[in-house]
């Protein structure tokens, strides 16, 4: 696996947006990330990405992929690979931003969870991550963000709402934890949701 920085400055994003009809949103910058990955097929991603903000001069976005990314068109990508033994830790700091959804158990329909509800979010993530392979000290779970993002594709618009989850993790399935990492969580991942980003902790305890 391979993580990189693609770094915009604000000409870029003007030159982007110029191609775009003028529009700089987060559908553009799907496009952006995506046009440095060669296409499989429509059902297969090897990447993940997260919109890192960044300053005055420019924006940086965080990309995990399969395989290294294309030199961009516009814009510079930085890239290392990920070291063997960075998944082998014990316990994390980690940060997500994701689509917090849950299906209904009679009509199987995706139902949002309400951004002000904190409890249903924390809920909601705490069942996530031990799915997922790891569990989370409650009392370092943070929640922010809690938003929608907002676009149009295809002449479409497209409302997903997002919410920040952040803390301090232990594994307790490797396996699972690794494909966590590896291919993301939650929905929403072609438009910058689901990257897990994780910092080992030493002598972490939980």
């Amino acid at each position: 696996m391979f993580i990189s920085v693609l770094r915009l400055s604000r000409s870029d994003i003007q030159q982007i947006a110029v191609c775009n009809q003028g529009v700089f949103d987060a559908y553009t910058l799907h496009k952006t990330v995506y046009s440095l990955f060669p296409k499989e097929n429509e059902n297969t991603r090897s990447f993940l990405y997260a919109d890192r903000g960044g300053d005055f001069n420019e924006k940086r976005i965080l990309i995990l992929s399969k395989n290294l990314p294309k030199e961009p068109e516009i814009g510079k990508v930085e890239t290392q690979e990920v070291p063997s033994q960075f998944l082998q830790q014990e316990c994390y700091g980690f940060e997500v931003l994701m689509n917090p959804v849950r299906c209904d158990s009679k009509t199987k329909k995706k139902i949002p969870i309400r951004g002000n509800d904190k409890d249903a979010l924390k809920r909601w993530f705490l069942e996530k991550a031990l799915a997922n392979g790891f569990e989370v000290n409650p009392d370092s779970l943070s929640i922010g963000n809690t938003s929608v993002l907002q676009f149009h594709k295809d002449k479409q618009k497209v409302v997903l709402g997002k919410a920040s989850f952040k803390g301090r993790l232990k594994v307790t399935d490797r396996e699972k934890f690794i494909n966590a990492f590896e291919k993301g969580l939650g929905k929403g991942k072609a438009y910058g949701l689901g990257l897990f980003q994780i910092v080992p902790l030493t002598n972490a305890s939980l």
